[in-house]
């Protein structure tokens, strides 16, 4: 029988004291005690004083109990305010933080552009590129009878393109433009505020979202909305690294990223173990809801869900969550594909997608695991080679679909992918263009600079290494335990963070993106707010700092503390640290008056509108062509589009007039496309790149063969000229078939003449 000593049975001294060193403690006290004793008194004084004291220590139980109980009475009252007071208060920050961003957004542009200043042509060059083809749909479906009427047009659309009706609605993902159009109408905006300002506030909203999202991903992480806020600041800190708000506004990935962040801080609670059933409930219908959402608003989302997906398979093999919930997200993957194949008008890329493979893959090596009987052989052997299974029924699975459902959209990107890895050689002149693009070439080191200029990624580096770890432990004593499940009740004090299955599985999706990322620098916006996220959580998490202590041994300080100290402390130097050097600069940006003016474009676009006909078709690059579309709403040969072959057919061949081709050649390409006006492009045509080789007049040598190597020199041969170039000189042939029609320092407007005149 232990006699536990007079100074033990104090609550205060319990709590301070874990409970195996308060019985050894106890023990060695009572001992000497003892001995003290039987040298004093005698072994019967000392029978007595043993049997008096357990008599004592029986009738103070009674009393420890029922003060327990008292307490247990009283708890559910002080335990739920300080819980509702931080919910209310952590809610609140995080809404606050996503409206601020949108303000903060909605005024950078402002000051930026000089928006509200500036006529409606002017306002409209500032949307480049394909951002410009998005919004141009917007303006359409406004201009339309009626919304149906609208949708209708553009899904036989046959005035964007010469000589091509397309479904644009399908072939663009026009979903979001549909929304904000169907918005603006039913809401009756159309008195209140102008329709460029209805669709840039939708987005600017969208981002701030975003960030609310992020904000509850890394609380839910981490415990405290303190993590929430640290995410924001790195998020707008390294806003040129987290989102494309800056470049391009109607972005598919502006629209669709804040709805996977939505999805990916419900997924987050959903993992969690100690969950309750109705929150859990909440968590898989928001999943539900933000997926299928996510899918409709880009066209790439699927594979971005591949990613994921796999994160999630190479957990539940792992096996630190319940299979039933990994299903569970396998069916909501499942629902979201097909009902988008029916609302996207049968869109062939989603039944090839490999999203559907994987998944079906999982849920056929799962029926036929489960359908074995337990202990036999073959039983065993697909324990074994699970994950081999999957993989296989992965790839044959796909080829077997993408056999027998014809699909020509989105080829291009696995030619791209074999030879961005080494494994084909090409002088496709698409395939080549789209690698030279910046999002697909790897990241510069002013992008690692940044990050370690504002804390991020050192930071993200030290959370990242302690949980890999502490996954790497968790995983061996499973393996060691034969299989034995990790406690679902880990506490603090018990430093294993690599349990969680959440931490677990964005371990495992940062580190799938952070690879993607470091292959294609177009992926650092999905992986740098991911980045801040994760940095965020492990310096505010008490548990990470005492898996760290844990492995240190500490014994100076107590643990706990310490870690509940740091937890506070090191968010907070590196929030004021961040405040002092960041935040004057971000104040300088919202009060710096800048101004955006493109005269060139200007003066051209008027000159359009004036004196083109209305059945004029024009012919250019690819980005310029995108302008042109929604600035005049004049006819085009080609947009930068490339999901398609045709439409990569179309931009090969307008591209020709930076080519060495002769006038006859470019007259017929451009012909054939009912092409009436050219522009050229002084920029394009004198293009002085940093790479020489991906300058679009060397692509264009290479794919037609005007250029030929030699001891790792290039040389170029061709009986023409460069076309750009020629046609300026204004001498036959080129006469002969073009007419200039207007001109500036930037751009040459051509006439294609229908009628040949052979003047010498």
């Amino acid at each position: 029988m232990v006699i536990i000593s007079e100074d033990c049975r104090y609550p205060s001294y319990q709590n301070s004291c874990s409970y195996e060193v308060l019985l050894q403690v106890c023990k060695w006290d009572r001992k000497r005690e003892e001995k003290t004793i039987s040298q004093q008194t005698g072994a019967a004084d000392l029978k007595q004083r043993k049997k008096l004291n357990s008599t004592e220590a029986e009738g103070k139980a009674p009393e420890e109990n029922d003060e327990e109980t008292k307490k247990s009475k009283k708890s559910p009252r002080y335990v739920f305010i300080p819980r509702f007071a931080k919910l209310f208060f952590g809610c609140l920050a995080a809404v606050i933080s996503g409206m601020m961003y949108a303000m903060y957004l909605s005024t950078y542009h402002e000051r930026k552009f000089w928006f509200s200043g500036r006529p409606e042509l002017e306002r409209e060059i500032t949307f480049q590129g394909d951002g410009a083809i998005y919004y141009s749909f917007y303006k359409d479906l406004l201009r339309a009878p009626s919304f149906k009427r609208g949708v209708n047009q553009l899904t036989h659309d046959n005035r964007t393109l010469s000589l091509k009706t397309m479904n644009v609605v399908r072939q663009m993902t026009l979903y979001p433009e549909l929304i904000a159009s169907l918005l603006y109408q039913a809401s009756g905006s159309e008195e209140v505020i102008e329709p460029v300002y209805f669709y840039i506030g939708i987005v600017f909203g969208l981002q701030g979202i975003y960030v609310t999202a992020l904000f509850v991903t890394s609380w839910l992480m981490s415990g405290t909305w303190l993590a929430g806020m640290l995410t924001v600041v790195w998020f707008i800190i390294n806003r040129a690294d987290t989102t494309k708000i800056d470049y391009s506004i109607p972005s598919r990935e502006n629209w669709a990223l804040p709805y996977f962040a939505c999805q990916v801080a419900a997924l987050t609670g959903y993992l969690k173990n100690n969950i309750n059933p109705s929150a859990e409930r909440f968590c898989y219908l928001l999943v539900s809801a933000s997926t299928y959402t996510f899918m409709m608003m880009w066209e790439y989302s699927h594979y971005l869900l591949f990613v994921q997906a796999v994160s999630l398979f190479l957990l539940d093999t792992v096996g630190f969550t319940q299979t039933e919930k990994v299903h569970e997200v396998y069916k909501v993957y499942l629902f979201s594909l097909f009902l988008g194949y029916m609302l996207q008008f049968e869109n062939p890329a989603l039944l090839v997608s490999p999203l559907l493979s994987l998944v079906a893959a999982v849920l056929l090596a799962k029926y036929l695991q489960m359908n074995t009987k337990k202990g036999t052989l073959l039983s065993r052997m697909l324990n074994v080679i699970y994950f081999y299974l999957v993989f296989t029924i992965t790839v044959t699975l796909n080829f077997v679909v993408k056999t027998f459902i014809p699909h020509k959209e989105n080829e291009h990107l696995m030619k791209v992918l074999e030879v961005k890895l080494g494994l084909n050689i090409t002088k496709n002149f698409t395939i080549n263009w789209l690698l030279c693009q910046e999002s697909l070439q790897t990241p510069s080191q002013d992008f690692f600079l940044r990050l370690t200029q504002s804390s991020l990624l050192p930071f993200y580096i030290l959370v990242l290494i302690i949980c890999l770890v502490s996954v790497g432990q968790a995983t061996f004593r499973r393996i060691s335990c034969s299989g034995e499940p990790v406690n679902d009740t880990a506490k603090l004090e018990g430093g294993r963070i690599g349990e969680r299955p959440e931490v677990v599985y964005h371990v495992l999706h940062t580190l799938s993106l952070g690879l993607l990322a470091m292959m294609m620098e177009g992926m650092k916006y999905v992986w740098t707010p991911y980045v801040c996220m994760i940095a965020a959580f492990g310096v505010c998490s008490p548990e990470l700092w005492m898996t760290l202590f844990k492995w240190l041994r500490l014994k100076a300080v107590h643990p706990i503390l310490l870690a509940l100290i740091l937890s506070m402390a090191v968010p907070a130097i590196i929030g004021f640290s961040l405040w002092k050097e960041f935040f004057p600069r971000i104040m300088a940006e919202l009060s710096e008056l800048q101004e955006f003016y493109d005269p060139d474009t200007v003066g051209l676009m008027t000159w359009i509108k004036r004196q083109a006909p209305i059945a004029a078709v024009f012919a250019g690059s690819p980005q310029l062509m995108g302008t042109i579309k929604l600035c005049t709403g004049w006819m085009v040969t080609n947009l930068p589009l490339y999901n398609e072959e045709d439409l990569q057919k179309r931009n090969e061949n307008i591209f020709q007039i930076y080519s060495k081709r002769s006038a006859e050649d470019i007259y017929k390409i451009l012909t054939s496309y009912k092409a009436t006006y050219l522009v050229i492009e002084d920029s394009i045509c004198n293009e002085v790149g940093p790479v020489r080789g991906c300058r679009v007049k060397d692509l264009l040598d290479i794919a037609n063969g005007h250029v030929y190597y030699e001891e790792n020199d290039s040389y170029g041969y061709s009986k023409y000229g460069r076309f750009c170039q020629e046609i300026k000189m204004n001498y036959s042939p080129y006469v002969n078939y073009f007419t200039r029609v207007y001109w500036n320092r930037s751009y040459y407007v051509y006439k294609i003449n229908t009628v040949i005149s052979f003047q010498s």
